[in-house]
């Protein structure tokens, strides 16, 4: 089987809010309060993005069975039929670990004649979500699965197996962001920044999205800040 390089490059967007507050100012098309406050607050944004080739994939199949008299029946036929199916992921060189449920069910199965329900036996489905680590053996395993019994598939989805390396990346950059815009608000409302109060992030998205919160001290001009 011929390698398949995958090409794909999700971003990783790790938004980063600055929280300052500035008396009398326009900030963010609000006006701000004008008030005494010992240190002044000013607010801004950053953004961060990462680019990163996935390196791993992940796909979901599983097998269903049809209709089948009783419910040990069609469970037993499940049973059967995949662990044909896992017996195939591994011969791949999927590993144990990276082969989970993600669904089991077992349902009544019936007809309807005249709106007169006639049951039918029992259906039985197991899906699994089954992560690939060589990216070049996907069609290959879909077609082993896909000849041991599977015939129920969902998709394939690359994404990154660790990706707090990208995210620290993603978040430095956001912060440095932010910092260079808090300058230059700072520097015209005639402040200048002081030392940075506080941080948090929260709020997730796809791929790696991040909301953060910073706060950050001003001074007035001519002052020793940091």
């Amino acid at each position: 089987m011929a390698d398949t390089q995958v090409f794909l490059r999700p971003p990783v967007w790790l938004p980063i809010v600055v929280a300052l507050l500035a008396g009398g100012a326009y900030i963010g098309g609000k006006m701000i309060e004008t008030r005494h406050l010992d240190q002044v607050t000013i607010s801004v944004s950053g953004e961060g993005k990462v680019y990163a080739n996935p390196d791993i994939a992940e796909m979901t199949f599983g097998v269903t069975t049809g209709r089948m008299k009783t419910a040990e029946l069609a469970m037993t036929e499940l049973a059967e039929k995949m662990n044909a199916v896992v017996d195939a992921a591994k011969a791949q060189g999927i590993e144990d670990k990276d082969i989970n449920t993600e669904q089991l069910s077992l349902y009544p199965s019936y007809d309807w004649n005249e709106g007169v329900r006639a049951d039918e036996g029992f259906e039985a489905t197991q899906n699994l979500r089954v992560k690939v680590r060589d990216l070049t053996e996907i069609g290959q395993i879909l077609t082993a699965v896909t000849a041991a019994g599977a015939n129920q598939a969902g998709g394939v989805s690359f994404t990154v197996d660790d990706p707090e390396e990208i995210q620290a990346e993603a978040r430095e950059k956001a912060i440095q962001d932010a910092k260079e815009k808090a300058a230059v608000l700072a520097a015209q409302l005639g402040k200048r920044l002081g030392k940075m109060k506080g941080f948090s992030e929260g709020g997730y998205s796809y791929p790696y999205a991040r909301t953060a919160m910073m706060d950050m001290a001003m001074e007035e001009k001519g002052m020793a800040g940091s």
